[in-house]
């Protein structure tokens, strides 16, 4: 039957007119031969990983050799805990001569998502974003209303009889868990349900909850000490600001931490990270919108924008309304903040 692009049931699928589990597991393998040498790309994260891990069990006996090789620093720490306690073999993407490979595989993004990815011909795209345009590939499944891609990997391996391994397993419970945010996303489908509970039994929990719980380093614990010195207080809103950061996640971990006291019924966390200013926001998203305070507070300087309980700015230093050598402080997020909060 000739190939050709279709959507089938949300999903977009270059594949026979049947979009089962079986006919795109064959359409996704009949790509491979036995000599093929195969690139995985992903932006790492735990989904990526995940996927990138069941896809790489999946060729493991149809094709000569795959790598997964992914372009971005790993820098959250449950991300590196992740990767050292599975002992994911991964490999930095500039270190890879990734025009040479055979066969190049695209997981969780697609090839508008990231500029070194636009430069790349891809042979096969699976993905759970929205569809995008300007690029095409011999395999392509994509379903944005699906909650993670380790969830249609997990439907790859059961229509392919493999069981995965403790590792793996644990992999796509993890990719799952994070992606659908424990399941509290809105439109989350039965199918995320299905993949969930096939892995539940077989993933380790425990180190699961390892990953989950290892955000912090010792070196970062001074944040914290920053923070409690720093947050001022007014009418319900809680402001800090950090000064300078190695990583904009140590302001996410504060601000969450900080939602979590009583009467701060919003909390805003500042830092430097770099040249921006980078903004995190949280409230309850109960008649409030954080993603809405965010670009009414620094839209104007710069990106800003989110959810309704969670969001964030990240503005370069130059916009700033400050004064000639002035330094930014917790006082002056207060007064940009509030001008936009009475």
């Amino acid at each position: 039957m000739q190939k050709r692009l279709e959507k089938i049931g949300g999903s977009v699928t270059r594949s026979a007119s049947k979009n089962s589990a079986q006919t795109r597991l064959h359409g996704l393998l009949d790509l491979f031969e036995r000599s093929d040498d195969v690139l995985i790309v992903i932006i790492a994260d735990p989904d990526a990983l995940a996927s990138a891990m069941a896809m790489k069990r999946l060729l493991s006996y149809k094709v000569g050799n795959v790598t997964i090789g992914y372009p971005n620093e790993i820098r959250r720490l449950n991300n590196l805990t992740m990767v050292e306690r599975l002992k994911i073999p991964i490999e930095r993407l500039h270190t890879l001569p990734v025009k040479e490979y055979s066969k190049r595989v695209l997981l969780d993004s697609q090839p508008t998502h990231h500029s070194c990815l636009e430069k790349l011909q891809f042979n096969v795209v699976i993905d759970h974003h929205p569809v995008t345009e300007g690029w095409d590939a011999d395999f392509i499944d994509i379903r944005p209303d699906y909650g993670a891609v380790s969830s249609m990997m997990v439907e790859y391996l059961r229509a392919a009889g493999i069981r995965p391994s403790v590792a793996l397993a644990t992999a796509l419970f993890y990719g799952i868990k994070v992606d659908t945010q424990d399941f509290e996303k809105k439109n989350i489908q039965l199918a995320d349900g299905i993949s969930f509970r096939y892995v539940f039994n077989i993933a380790n929990r425990n180190l699961v909850r390892k990953f989950e719980l290892t955000e912090l380093r010792r070196s970062e614990l001074k944040y914290f000490k920053i923070a409690l010195n720093e947050v001022r207080s007014s009418k319900g809103r809680a402001y800090v600001h950090l000064g300078r950061v190695g990583t904009p996640d140590i302001q996410v971990i504060i601000a969450d931490f900080l939602n979590h006291v009583d009467k701060f019924d919003w909390v805003i966390v500042s830092g430097i990270h770099g040249e921006k200013l980078v903004v995190i926001f949280r409230c309850d998203g109960y008649r409030k919108n954080a993603g809405k305070l965010a670009q009414k507070t620094f839209g104007e300087y710069g990106p800003a924008g989110g959810h309704k309980e969670a969001a964030r700015a990240e503005v370069p230093l130059r916009n700033l309304p400050l004064r000639e050598n002035q330094e930014f402080t917790t006082r002056s997020l207060m007064r940009i903040a509030t001008r936009h909060m009475k």
